[in-house]
């Protein structure tokens, strides 16, 4: 059984090593270079098995209602283990503290091809709750079409009802 913990140095270190080893799911070097670039400010949690930070998240808030999964990645010899359910258990956790009232990610829509990977994404945050909200042709490539994806968060309502 694992642990997790808030990551404060080597964000970037990490980042790459992790990225890196899942060429199915990064195979840009500047996707990876630009990730590894933008996680030092944003705050990442790691998930730790005996001693070794086999997933992390970074997290990207949009208050005061939404927090964005910005990046989750898990090493490929632990996939299926639950670091990614404990990692969103600790986003859920940390946009609730910070008064959110939505989870977001945005992933790889489906593009007709032959992808068990990022189907296999997609199912997880299916999994984990999410709703997929939209899809935005454009937004990052052409070739690379983006799934918006939303998980409303228990507890965090509006304080009053807007007429």
């Amino acid at each position: 059984m694992g642990r997790t913990v808030e990551i404060l140095t080597g964000k970037a270190e990490l980042c790459r090593s992790i990225m890196g080893a899942l060429p199915d799911w990064f195979s840009e070097p500047e996707v990876i270079e630009a990730s590894a670039e933008a996680v030092e400010e944003l705050p990442v949690f790691g998930y730790i098995e005996a001693d070794v930070v086999t997933a992390l998240i970074a997290l990207k808030p949009h208050l005061p209602d939404a927090v964005e999964i910005a990046l989750l990645a898990t090493r490929p010899e632990y996939h299926g283990r639950g670091a990614g359910r404990h990692l969103v258990d600790a986003a859920e956790r940390f946009a609730h503290e910070s008064g959110a009232r939505l989870l977001t990610v945005k992933t790889l829509a489906p593009r007709g091809r032959d992808e068990p990977q990022f189907e296999a994404t997609r199912r997880f945050y299916d999994r984990t709750g999410f709703v997929r909200a939209e899809v935005f042709a454009k937004l990052w490539h052409e070739d690379h079409p983006c799934l918006f994806m939303v998980k409303p968060l228990a507890g965090n309502q509006p304080s009053e009802t807007a007429l």
